[in-house]
């Protein structure tokens, strides 16, 4: 501990930051659902959070026209990278470290769509929060005109070690592909994060260890190398592409390497002879905000659509006034405390509008299979295919 801790952190903070570090230093189990002083918190909810899958809507489009095989397995693999920089460095550099997003509340809901440009078609986005302990986000994403549609459903634990936060990432995605022979369907698991920087009151998430896309015929295996305490490039990855065992393109199809940065450029370093150029992915160019569907009411969101939900606590955040946003913050908390006690009293439970809770993931299992990833122990989520009939939607 030097003088400089804390150095990041607003004056009148301090003492609560401090607090919070011995708080997490100490605290045994999950560290998820704590409370962050509100100096540390983004104003936009983890529901919101699924459209970074999208930033660059006309590369998921693009998926759909990649040849089958070795080009889409590229072509999905340089979609994902994309993604990477708007999910884990976007608020260093908008707000100058990472922030703890909103811990959304049970029945949360956001939608919103990427409108078609350049024939691409149009993406849909429709978010729910599905549980609150543990916090779950489930999610689609769709372009019915190119015939993807992503599912998926993401939680976190957290645990505190050696001065950082160490979040493994729950769930997965399935990605589908409709062609002129049926469908397609892609396997996407998470990278663990480590969120360093605490001390001096600056967070930044690194990515760790591992994930994969496995499907098409190929298997993608990313490796998040990372800046570590002694040596390592920040961001920095390696992600290898090769025909999945037992598919017939083995002996005729190449191995491809790519390295590089995920939040800034990347590059062939074997293979990509087939490709247009020897950069693989370039994310500095512009991004596209996905147009959020406001709870007028008309899609039954009322109160529990995201923006007006946290508009409040969002606010005092933006402005500074952390007094608004904690206040707000704790009524939110609270009401939800007492609904749950009351559907407790009731007999009741919560009734969930566009998904619903299954026992087993057959994609997961027969394609998690292939890299020998064992299939998920938390609860798994399937899209009832019921789209919300509202305005802009």
């Amino acid at each position: 501990m030097t003088e400089t801790a804390g150095e990041a952190v607003p004056a009148a903070q301090r003492s609560s930051w401090t607090s919070f570090l011995k708080s997490i230093a100490s605290f045994s189990g999950d560290l998820s659902s704590m409370t962050a002083p509100p100096f540390i918190l983004s104003p936009v909810s983890l529901t919101e959070f699924p459209a970074y899958w999208c930033e660059h809507p006309e590369l998921f489009a693009a998926i759909s026209s990649a040849k089958p095989g070795e080009e889409r397995a590229l072509t999905i693999l340089k979609w994902f990278i994309s993604t990477l920089k708007g999910q884990y460095t976007s608020r260093n550099e908008s707000m100058g470290s990472e922030k703890k997003p909103l811990n959304p509340v049970l029945g949360e809901l956001f939608y919103g769509y990427w409108p078609n440009k350049n024939k691409r078609g149009r993406t849909d986005l429709l978010v729910e929060q599905v549980s609150h302990h543990p916090p779950i986000t489930a999610y689609v994403i769709e372009n019915k005109e190119k015939g993807l549609r992503l599912v998926g459903h993401n939680a976190q634990k957290t645990a505190f070690s050696g001065g950082s936060l160490t979040v493994k990432q729950i769930g997965h995605a399935i990605l589908t592909v409709k062609t002129p022979s049926g469908v397609e369907e892609y396997l996407i698991t998470l990278p663990r994060l480590r969120i360093d920087g605490l001390w001096y009151g600056s967070p930044y998430i690194e990515l760790t260890e591992t994930s994969y896309i496995i499907g098409g015929g190929f298997i993608s295996t990313i490796e998040y190398k990372g800046k570590g305490y002694f040596s390592g490039k920040s961001h920095s990855f390696k992600a290898t592409v090769v025909p999945a065992p037992g598919y017939g393109g083995q002996g005729t199809s190449q191995e491809h390497t790519i390295e590089g940065t995920w939040h800034q450029t990347s590059k062939f370093t074997k293979g990509g002879h087939s490709w247009p150029t020897a950069e693989f992915h370039d994310v500095n160019g512009p991004k596209e905000e996905v147009t959020g569907v406001g709870g007028d009411g008309n899609g039954g969101m009322g109160e529990f659509e995201t923006r007006k939900l946290w508009s409040q606590v969002a606010k005092g955040i933006r402005e500074g006034d952390f007094e608004l946003a904690g206040r707000e913050k704790s009524r939110i908390e609270n009401e939800q405390r007492q609904r749950r006690k009351d559907e407790a009293a009731a007999g009741t439970t919560w009734q969930l509008k566009h998904f619903s809770t299954v026992e087993s993931d057959p994609i997961y299992e027969r394609l998690g299979r292939l890299v020998k990833i064992t299939p998920p122990t938390e609860d798994k989520y399937e899209f009832n295919g019921n789209w919300p009939a509202i305005s802009g939607m």
